[in-house]
C-alpha cells in the first residue's frame, strides 16, 4: 500500500462538475493498493494516518494529530501511485491490485479510519475525479505498508 498524505487548508473533489466531497482543514490522502497487500497493511496504514502529528501546536511545532485540531480526511483511490517508470516513457501499472480487490481493501482502510474516530470523506472508486486543494505548508508525506510493516 502506498499513501501520499498532504496537509491541506481545504480540498474539494468533483465529478462531471458536481462536488462529491469536500473538507476544510485536514489531510488529503491519495491511497493505492498494490498486489499482495493484506489486512495487516491496511491496519498499520490506518493507525499511522489517524495518529500522524503533522499539525502545529502553539509553538509552531508539528505535535498535533487530526483529532486534536478537529481536522478531516479526504481519501482518494489512486492506482497510479504504484506506477513504475523503469523503461521507456509510458508508466507500467502491473504492481497495482486488481480493481475489485483494491476497492475492497480501500473500503477496509476507510472503515478502519472511521473506526479510529476520524471524520472521513471519500472519492468515487474508478471515477474521473477533479481534486482542488489548498496545500498547507506545504506538508506532504509518502507512506508505504508491506507485510504489516511501514516504511517511507
Amino acid at each position: 500500500m502506498i499513501a501520499v498524505i498532504s496537509r491541506v487548508s481545504s480540498a474539494r473533489l468533483s465529478i462531471a462538475g458536481e462536488t462529491v466531497s469536500s473538507i476544510g482543514k485536514g489531510l488529503l490522502i491519495y491511497f493505492c493498493v498494490e498486489k499482495d497487500d493484506g489486512i495487516a497493511d491496511a491496519e498499520k496504514m490506518a493507525h499511522k494516518c489517524a495518529g500522524l502529528r503533522i499539525f502545529e501546536d502553539e509553538n509552531g511545532k508539528m505535535n498535533r494529530n487530526a483529532e486534536a485540531v478537529g481536522a478531516e480526511f479526504l481519501i482518494v483511490s489512486n492506482f497510479t501511485l504504484a506506477g513504475t517508470l523503469g523503461s521507456g516513457f509510458r508508466p507500467s501499472f502491473t504492481r497495482s491490485e486488481d480493481p475489485e480487490e483494491a476497492k475492497e481493501m480501500l473500503a477496509r482502510f476507510v472503515g478502519l479510519m472511521r473506526g479510529a474516530g476520524c471524520r472521513v470523506s471519500e472519492g468515487v472508486f474508478g471515477a474521473d475525479m477533479k481534486i482542488e486543494n489548498t496545500a498547507d505548508g506545504p506538508v506532504t508525506l509518502i507512506l508505504r505498508a508491506r507485510d504489516g510493516k511501514l516504511s517511507e
